[in-house]
């Protein structure tokens, strides 16, 4: 049954981030969303990177062999290509509209070498989503899903959400199985058109808007209830997000934003907090320091990898 409008909450806007310039592997040039730090509100993500750039010298260089342990990389590329191998034996290239989703599990040693399109642009997102401590030792593994096999659903008004992972709106992403069950999506509102989009209330959620721009409303008129957490001089429009913008949301039932003169394209992604401890160093993510020190005491004594 559906509930009225009167009885749905929008969610209000919690924080607005603007992805910050750092380096990582062996010198690419990129833009950090979030990661590192306390990132309880991100839960059960841990990380996002935008690693678009149009500038060969600053991204070729890629990330030579590294190990992960205890999560999951999500990537998702939209110009370009991305090599990748591992010491399993994998190897294999994602390219324009293609998603990687690699669970590091109990441990794999990989490279991702990123090559540019045919005027140097190397354009993409790497997501890491946290393990719950059941599956921290799980065996690594790989889904991976071409462009093609993802699929897109356009609303009425021409607002378009390519279903990468999750179900919306009625279509199912490919990727499945995953702990964290999350829903990650690609979505493109047309100019000047507003937008509601449904959100399960027991999920964290962020949107990151990388073209054009967009005002994310904090909540309905009339305001009917305040939202919890927040005063009611919080209760009103956000100021208006654009390119490399992190949107982080409190909880509630749906979002609502207004497209900009350009329209607006944006990830939107949530997903069940796992609420567990995290210990992390690097590209290793487990719960407690005991097991982290184990990881990379393993490493150290060429252990690391498992059978």
């Amino acid at each position: 049954m559906m509930k009225d409008e009167e009885s749905m909450s929008i969610r209000p806007v919690k924080r607005l981030i603007k992805a910050r310039p750092t380096v990582e592997g062996a010198g690419v040039h990129l833009r950090r969303a979030f990661g590192f730090g306390d990132t309880s509100e991100f839960d059960p993500f841990l990380l996002l990177d935008d690693f678009r750039n149009d500038i060969p010298e600053e991204y070729l260089a890629g990330f030579p062999w590294h190990p992960h342990r205890g999560i999951e990389t999500i990537t998702y590329v939209l110009a370009g290509t991305v090599d990748h191998g591992d010491s399993m034996g994998n190897r294999g290239t994602i390219s324009s509209g293609d998603v990687q989703w690699m669970t590091a599990g109990r441990g794999i040693i990989h490279q991702e070498m990123p090559k540019g399109d045919s005027v140097g642009r190397m354009h993409g997102f790497q997501l890491w989503a946290n393990l719950p401590s059941s599956l921290k030792m799980t065996a690594p593994h790989y889904q991976e899903v071409k462009s093609a096999d993802i699929p897109e659903v356009v609303d009425d008004d021409g607002t378009r959400v390519r279903v990468v992972c999750g179900e919306f709106w009625g279509a199912r992403g490919t990727v499945d199985g995953i702990a964290a069950d999350p829903i990650y999506l690609d979505v493109s509102v047309p100019p000047g058109v507003t937008k509601t989009l449904p959100m399960d209330t027991r999920r964290h959620a962020f949107a990151y808007v990388f073209a054009g721009s967009g005002q994310f409303c904090d909540a309905s008129e009339p305001l009917a209830v305040p939202t919890e957490g927040l005063s009611w001089s919080d209760t009103h429009p956000s100021s208006e997000a654009d390119n490399r913008s992190l949107v982080l949301f409190s909880s509630g039932d749906e979002i609502t934003l207004q497209a900009g003169d350009e329209g607006v394209r944006f990830l939107l992604v949530s997903g069940k907090p796992l609420q567990e401890p995290v210990a992390w160093y690097g590209p290793i993510v487990m719960n407690t320091q005991e097991e982290l020190q184990e990881a990379f005491e393993e490493l150290q004594q060429g252990t690391f990898l498992k059978r």
